[in-house]
């Protein structure tokens, strides 16, 4: 049945990329919202067609108050969730085609925002569930396509989800890298602020614990370094205004085997006297068994389709994964493959999408008929 499973992947190939184009084609960047369109016009609009192409494909679907579109095969309350996003983060300069054309070149590779984050794969798992649903593939568990339109800007889409659905039983966001990523790490962002008259002693604090920082935490005595993760590392430094106030933000990517509190507390530690601080903003790390069914299962499917090692890994970065209870970061991007989403030219190969959705199309299967940690 497998191998049958994968040759159905790439009968239907030239339709897939077909599918896959056509959102891709539209301008989902969050805008103002309106009546019935959360994020705007664009991202409804892709919510609107991503869901007309899953009835298309013969799905059952559902719009959940214009957050969050539900592609649905069989039936049941416990399913396997698998959750992409439509949304987009802008344009930029520098590009050599289009951004919303998905111009394809000669060797099979499509540019455009979105064809990698987060389109494509999103869709390549509509295809891959569509291939399953082609060949009559009984599953023991239902499973849905849940496609997001507020991950690049906030996760209010999964948040409002989340207050009116059950979250899966188990599932994947095919929106970070491959292998499968057992492990991100947690990210927040703090706010130092005083009285303008506390100027000097503001710039001083800033000056030598923040500025003169090599990235790492060290000026704050938080170089805490981990085998899995790797080193805490400090970003998005920046003053902001705050109305008669001096502000300014900075942010840690921390590994597990550290607090948000803890790192809070170190902070306020270094502190002088007439300066404060707090956390603005906090997503703790996300940490799953690499032993467990889910891990191991998309190991394996990962390895069988590609032949390469499918050891889980952990991330710096942060998807869905973070609020979606039961969820890891899989694919779309291979080993090697850096760099590419939020850029100029965001591309994908044809092939890759293709592969994505043999690995997706084997990994749902066996998930959905599997045992349940």
């Amino acid at each position: 049945m497998e191998e049958e499973l994968l040759k159905k992947i790439d009968e239907i190939s030239d339709e897939m990329i077909s599918g896959i184009k056509r959102i891709v084609q539209i301008e989902s960047v969050q805008s103002e919202p309106k009546l019935g369109m959360p994020f705007g016009e664009g991202v409804n609009k892709a919510l609107e067609e991503a869901l007309k192409l899953a009835c298309e494909l013969g799905f059952e679907t559902e719009n959940v108050d214009h957050m969050v579109g539900i592609a649905k095969y069989g039936t049941g309350e416990d399913y396997i969730g698998i959750m992409g996003h439509l949304d987009v983060v802008p344009v930029g300069e520098g590009w050599n085609h289009p951004p919303f054309s998905a111009y394809e070149d000669e060797n099979g590779r499509i540019f455009a925002r979105g064809i990698l984050d987060n389109k494509g794969p999103t869709l390549s798992c509509l295809y891959a569930l569509y291939a399953i649903k082609k060949l009559g593939i009984q599953l023991k568990r239902p499973v849905h396509i849940l496609f997001g339109t507020n991950e690049e800007t906030g996760f209010e889409d999964l948040k409002h989800f989340l207050k009116v659905r059950k979250p899966p039983i188990m599932g994947w966001t095919p929106d970070c890298k491959y292998p499968v990523v057992y492990a991100e790490r947690g990210r927040s962002t703090y706010r130092v602020s005083t009285a303008i008259e506390n100027k000097t002693v503001f710039n001083q604090f800033i000056n030598e614990y923040i500025l003169s920082d090599n990235g790492f935490g060290n000026k704050l005595g938080l170089n805490i370094e981990d085998l899995e993760f790797g080193k805490m590392q400090m970003s998005n430094k920046k003053l902001v205004d705050l109305e008669g106030k001096l502000g300014f933000d900075f942010s840690f990517s921390y590994p597990a085997s550290i607090r948000n509190d803890t790192i809070e507390r170190t902070i306020k530690s270094k502190l002088s006297k007439g300066l404060q601080v707090e956390c603005i903003h906090n997503y703790d790390p996300v940490y799953f068994d690499k032993n467990g069914f889910l891990c191991k299962t998309l190991k394996a499917t990962y390895e069988k389709v590609t032949g390469m090692d499918g050891t889980p890994v952990t991330t710096t970065g942060g998807t869905y994964a973070k609020i979606m209870p039961n969820i890891v970061p899989f694919g779309p991007s291979f080993p090697g493959q850096k760099g590419i989403g939020h850029n100029p030219n965001e591309w994908m190969d044809r092939s890759d999408l293709i592969l994505n959705a043999k690995i997706y199309a084997l990994s749902i299967v066996r998930l959905a008929n599997g045992e349940n940690d």
